[in-house]
């Protein structure tokens, strides 16, 4: 039987050239990404409460909780719910853990605040610290937490509210790789069954977290499929490079390829004519960006004893190498729900 939809989200924010529609099923994850700038944190704060849109629709478990514009008669109604309201929980790249108070009872805030008796907000409070790996901090004060810890607390702290959405923008990129790869699996263990929108820019995060994902462009839906068939068949260029493949249109197709698959030669070799963009040095290897006359961009990682004199502005001509190309499963982006 298929999850109805755990959230609907369809805004229009004109201001911020936002205008996003998608839906997640009950207890799903999706993962929505996007170069930066291009209006994620903008989704996440209107499904939240913290920014009214212009016009759409939003329903957090059935529950319209923003309509403005979509069926509102002529005197411009619409309906609003509070943030705090909304059993919508938000999770950013910092923690925002309250100072003058402990772990524990940063943690019993979600709770008390909803007016649960203080025994019982204590109770959950350790409930989830437990949850999360993290009962011993419990008396500790944020200042006392590193940085993995804390976003431990922080998702402990989301957990007892009882969201019925979580939002989570960018919650692991202040952290260093081995605490990033901790509270990885802390979130893995606890989104299963919840209804989750993720905002990352790490393939890892899609990988491991995510049911579904979405590319949001220039405040739009480009493209939304199941997380492993988006970033097996990348139809877009950023998620090509978050996926680390190239994408090379050809008419209505897309071929894709990793970026140690394309050969790079002189303006008098044979293959697709472009213009060097940028090279970085590391090592024995130097990574090339050119950009075609169709305004695709290819990566190539090649040695560097060979092609680090070359320059942004330097004529190439770009081999993607048959053998390891392929063409896109996608290459017409699918239609959005």
């Amino acid at each position: 039987m298929t999850a109805g939809p755990g959230l609907e989200v369809a805004v229009s924010v004109p201001g911020r050239g936002v205008d996003a529609a998608f839906v997640v099923p009950d207890g799903a994850v999706l993962a929505l990404l996007g170069p930066n700038g291009t209006g994620k944190s903008t989704v996440a704060d209107a499904i939240a409460g913290l920014v009214r849109p212009d016009a759409g629709r939003i329903t957090v478990a059935g529950e319209t909780v923003f309509a403005a514009g979509h069926g509102t008669d002529d005197r411009g109604t619409e309906e609003w719910v509070p943030a705090h309201r909304r059993r919508v929980a938000l999770l950013g790249q910092t923690a925002r853990l309250f100072p003058h108070l402990s772990v524990r009872a940063n943690i019993a805030f979600a709770p008390r605040s909803a007016g649960v008796a203080r025994r019982v907000a204590a109770a959950a409070a350790d409930h989830w610290l437990e949850a999360v790996g993290a009962a011993e901090l419990a008396e500790r004060r944020p200042h006392e937490l590193s940085g993995g810890q804390a976003q431990r607390v922080a998702l402990a702290r989301a957990l007892a509210a009882e969201p019925k959405v979580l939002l989570l923008d960018e919650p692991l990129s202040a952290l260093d790789v081995g605490a990033r790869v901790e509270v990885r699996g802390v979130l893995r263990e606890h989104l299963a069954g919840r209804t989750c929108v993720l905002i990352t820019h790490d393939a890892a995060d899609v990988v491991a977290l995510a049911d579904a994902a979405a590319v949001l462009e220039d405040g739009r839906i480009t493209d939304l499929r199941p997380a492993a068939d988006l970033l097996l068949s990348p139809a877009t260029p950023f998620a090509a490079r978050l996926a680390g493949m190239n994408l090379l249109p050809d008419g209505e197709d897309v071929w894709v390829f990793p970026p140690d698959a394309v050969r790079v030669s002189g303006p008098d070799g044979a293959g697709t004519p472009g213009t060097v963009v940028e090279v970085t040095v590391a090592g024995g290897r130097c990574r090339v960006t050119a950009r075609t006359a169709d305004g695709a961009a290819l990566v190539a990682e090649l040695p560097a004893d060979r092609h680090r004199d070359l320059r942004p502005g330097d004529p190439v001509q770009l081999e993607p190498d048959p053998a390891r190309t392929r063409r896109a499963a996608t290459a017409r982006r699918p239609p959005v729900r």
